[in-house]
């Protein structure tokens, strides 16, 4: 992976703890989605998933603006094709799924950074994440019925995060809700003065880092694959998720640490 370079509207790094951090530098259309910022965070999750030296990835951004959602300009020049922008429409929000859907089948655990204002397909981002902290000045909303573009992508990824009462009253009146209410409905974990928002994450994916690769992909495959099912369901499938787990090195290896009283030495395998 690349170390971080400025003229770029993605910058990556990653450190000696395998944390990979992708900062969105794209400042003059306050970071928005544009086709080429997805693509090139497309590309750097594709590339995160075979590089075993990368153990959590933080998405994080510069400016006063987490992201803005999708690039407005760029939708509108859509229009000028013969279709009205139909087939690139759908292009753009085919693109913008696989994105979101690539964060959360990515088998490395996904922490937001937010520290600025994240809106639409940039809520939907934030939402899609495993974790996601934020400065207590950083504002969120799903506010396409504004402009008479209800935010239907954008509910996908809320609507998993927070109650239905919560997501409707976002969706439906396009509001900007505080960092302290995110924090309360669940659309984050915590809310921290802007000060300590770096250190509030980096604390978090330093934490998870030291687990072992392979018990947190099976973990996270199994959280997402299991949550649509019914009881019933999820129990046998669980289950059945528990007994390859415990056929694991690392499972073998930890259990001995714990009895032994003794940090665990982890093989990833």
């Amino acid at each position: 992976m690349s170390v971080s370079r400025n003229n770029e509207i993605l910058k990556t790094t990653i450190d000696q703890n395998g944390i990979f951090r992708l900062t969105l530098n794209s400042q003059h259309n306050h970071n928005a989605l544009s086709e080429e910022m997805m693509l090139n965070i497309q590309n750097a999750l594709d590339e995160s998933v075979s590089n075993k030296k990368i153990r959590v990835i933080i998405v994080s951004a510069d400016g006063p603006t987490f992201s803005a959602g999708h690039d407005l300009k760029e939708l509108t020049e859509g229009r000028q094709n013969p279709d009205k922008g139909k087939n690139y429409f759908t292009t753009i929000m085919k693109k913008c799924s696989k994105l979101m859907q690539t964060i959360v089948n990515n088998p490395k655990p996904v922490i937001a950074e937010v520290n600025g204002t994240a809106t639409a397909a940039g809520c939907q981002l934030v939402a899609s994440c495993d974790l996601a902290y934020a400065s207590k000045t950083a504002t969120f909303a799903t506010p396409g019925v504004n402009i008479g573009l209800f935010c239907s992508t954008p509910m996908v990824a809320v609507s998993r995060n927070i109650s239905n009462k919560h997501s409707m009253e976002m969706l439906l009146t396009g509001d900007l809700i505080s960092a302290t209410k995110a924090e309360k409905i669940g659309l984050i974990n915590k809310a921290v003065d802007e000060s300590l928002l770096k250190k509030e994450t980096m604390e978090a994916a330093q934490k998870i880092s030291k687990k072992s690769a392979i018990t947190l992909k099976i973990g996270k495959e199994a959280f997402y694959k299991q949550i649509d099912m019914t009881l019933s369901e999820a129990y046998d499938y669980a289950s059945d998720v528990m007994v390859q787990n415990m056929l694991k090195l690392d499972a073998e290896e930890g259990i001995k640490a714990f009895i032994n009283k003794r940090t665990p030495s982890w093989k990833d395998k």
